[in-house]
C-alpha cells in the first residue's frame, strides 16, 4: 500500500522578550538544541519538502531542518499562530487562561484574540494542497501548537478541543496523507526512541 507522510512541527524553545512582537520571538538555545537533535529522527532523510509559517521562531527551525536536506524553505504567511495582537505579551497564567477559553469557545473571542474556528479555517485552507496532495514528496510544515491542533482535530473530523494540544513547544504529530489520518498525537521533536 502506498503512503505519503505530512508531519506538523511546531517551532522549538523560545526566548520570550516582552519588549518583541511575539510573531519575532527567536529559538532560544535550549530549542536550538532541541531541533539538531531532531536532525537524528529517521524520517528526516526522507523529507522532500519544508514549509514554514512566516514568524521567526519557526523560520529558524525550518531553516536547521531544510540546510540539514538541502531544500528551500516555503514560507507561508497564513499558516502563523493564533493572532493575539489584541493582546500582546501576557504572563504565562493569564495566556493559559485565554488560551483554554480559545479550545473551550471555538466560535468566541477571547480578549479580542483571533476565534478558534476563524484560525482553523485559515490553517487548513493554507495547507490543503498539502494535506490533499496524495503524490507529493514527504513534506514536514513548521508552525505553531495551537494552529497545529487545530489542523488536527481538523484532520480527524474531531471537534475543536485542547485535550488535543501539544504538551508543550517542539512536539509533531504525523498525517497519513493518503488515508486522511492522524497516525500518532503529538510527539516531542528530540524523543527519538519513538520516531
Amino acid at each position: 500500500m502506498t503512503v505519503r507522510l505530512l508531519r506538523y512541527i511546531s517551532h522549538a524553545n523560545v526566548t520570550i522578550d516582552p519588549a518583541v512582537p511575539v510573531p519575532r520571538w527567536h529559538l532560544s538555545a535550549a530549542g536550538r538544541e532541541r531541533v539538531h537533535v531532531m536532525l537524528c529522527q529517521p524520517w528526516v532523510t526522507t523529507i522532500g519538502r519544508v514549509v514554514s509559517s512566516a514568524e521567526t521562531k519557526a523560520i529558524e527551525t525550518a531553516q536547521i531542518l531544510a540546510d540539514q536536506v538541502g531544500l528551500d524553505v516555503d514560507i507561508r504567511d497564513a499558516t502563523g499562530e493564533i493572532d493575539r495582537s489584541s493582546t500582546g505579551f501576557v504572563p504565562h497564567t493569564r495566556h493559559e487562561e485565554l488560551a483554554d477559553l480559545l479550545f473551550a469557545h471555538p466560535h468566541d473571542s477571547a480578549a479580542g484574540w483571533e476565534r478558534a474556528i476563524d484560525a482553523q479555517a485559515r490553517i487548513v485552507d493554507a495547507l490543503n494542497d498539502l494535506v490533499a496532495d496524495a503524490t507529493g514528496p514527504e513534506t514536514v510544515i513548521i508552525g505553531h501548537g495551537a494552529v497545529g491542533t487545530l489542523l488536527q482535530c481538523h484532520v480527524m473530523s474531531q471537534p475543536i478541543d485542547r485535550r488535543h494540544d501539544q504538551p508543550g513547544q517542539g512536539h509533531y504529530f504525523t498525517i497519513d496523507v493518503i488515508a486522511r489520518r492522524v497516525l500518532h498525537p503529538w510527539r516531542a521533536i528530540d524523543d527519538l526512541e519513538h520516531g
